[in-house]
């Protein structure tokens, strides 16, 4: 049995860095040798990590010692140089731990094991220290059933100009796979508290940071809602400090095929832009191939109908909330529709609605200069003692507070 788990690990492996490498553009994953044993194997190889914004990229070798048991392996993987440099003492007590679990039945569990660690720059002065921290994620039903799941006390950031701290994160999240880059699935992620403290000037915290995401599938996964939640409890200094704030985007009744068409094709666009080795021909013929698809997709998902809001924006100010709401639909189009289609924008309709307390821009200089112009061309209007804005559109054109405003046909 250790010897059929050896040969189902390896075919595990592979396809896993794989599908790593396939489903991002942002750092590779290569295996070098692979060197199956009997109880257990080898495996060394390198990650290639890409810098998205200027294209760069840096290599780090791994090594793993893989142990076959009689219905899966354990693999015990690290940087092929260490965890530390020689000599350091980045790490209280013991060192870091990654492993991997894996099963025959096509499950794993990966676990991140950090100690307390402490990193200190000698050419800056940077100091930074984390608590003992952990992050698991499991993998059933072959890959198509994720569950993530994290906890890290304190993270701490001391430099010559500030120190930055952050508390309390924790995540947990489950994942169910629909079709291509579509899942499915809720997410859980909250940060207790962000502070920044000046060297010569008061802490600024941001407090109580919450993200809620859901996914759903309706109609037999051919239509899928999502929404995501964010709220911060409170943000400001020790002196002042003001909230709740919440922000609320949904996604309704997004047809999941065009929805993973389009996704592809972004993710085509990032890929081809970020691979160093691409010829700069070859990457812009890439490129227009995918812009090409995109469109396609974006014209389907809209000839399907769907909806996008900002159900909830509320910000809590010293003298009151700032307030609003937004929504875009598309119809849903018949088949002589859809090809009689000319342009998604036609057909797009929408309304917006925002208020903010008039104090604002009176007692903030620099609110004022902000909203002196949108207040000249009507578009913030006084209703007491709050400006507004009300604006509908329909047939490429947008009405705020009663003035016309023609859109330019850009989608």
């Amino acid at each position: 049995m250790p010897w059929i788990v050896g040969q189902v690990t390896e075919k595990q492996w592979q396809l896993a860095t794989q599908e790593v490498n396939r489903s991002q553009p942002l750092f590779q994953l290569n295996t070098e040798d692979y060197r199956r044993g009997y109880l257990n194997s080898q495996v060394h190889g390198e990650i290639t990590l890409l810098n998205p914004e200027t294209g760069e990229s840096r290599s780090f070798g791994y090594r793993g010692n893989i142990t076959h048991g009689v219905t899966g392996s354990l693999l015990d993987l690290a940087p092929a140089d260490g965890w530390q440099p020689e000599g350091a003492d980045w790490f209280s007590g013991s060192q870091p731990s990654l492993t991997v679990e894996t099963r025959l039945w096509g499950s794993a569990v990966m676990n991140l094991d950090v100690p307390d660690t402490r990193l200190t720059d000698p050419n800056t002065g940077e100091v930074l220290q984390s608590s003992a921290g952990r992050l698991e994620l499991g993998v059933t039903d072959a890959g198509a059933s994720v569950d993530a799941s994290m906890d890290w006390p304190s993270v701490r950031l001391t430099g010559p100009q500030a120190e930055i701290e952050v508390s309390g994160v924790r995540l947990e999240q489950t994942m169910a796979h629909l079709i291509g880059d579509v899942w499915t699935g809720d997410a859980d992620f909250s940060v207790d508290t962000v502070s920044v403290t000046p060297r010569d000037d008061e802490t600024v915290k941001v407090q109580g940071i919450a993200v809620l995401a859901s996914t759903t599938a309706t109609d037999d996964g051919e239509r899928i809602d999502s929404t995501l939640d964010l709220s911060v409890r409170k943000a400001g200094t020790e002196s002042a400090s003001y909230g709740p704030h919440q922000f609320v985007v949904s996604l309704e009744n997004f047809e999941t095929a065009s929805w993973n068409a389009f996704s592809e094709a972004l993710s085509s666009m990032q890929t081809a832009s970020l691979d160093p080795a691409t010829p700069p021909q070859a990457r812009i013929e890439q490129q227009m191939m995918a812009m090409q698809v995109l469109n396609k997709a974006l014209r389907d998902l809209s000839a399907a109908g769907f909806s996008l809001s900002v159900p909830t924006l509320t910000m809590a100010t010293p003298e009151g909330d700032i307030r609003g709401h937004l929504t875009i639909r598309h119809p849903e189009l018949s088949a002589q529709e859809k090809a009689a289609m000319l342009m998604v924008m036609h057909r797009l309709t929408g309304e917006l609605d925002v208020s903010m307390p008039l104090a604002l821009a009176e007692e903030y200089p620099e609110i004022r200069m902000q909203v002196a112009p949108m207040i000249k061309q009507g578009w913030l209007v006084q209703d007491g003692d709050r400006l507004v804005v009300n604006a509908t559109m329909k047939d490429l054109m947008v009405n705020v507070n009663g003035q016309e405003i023609p859109l330019p046909p850009l989608l």
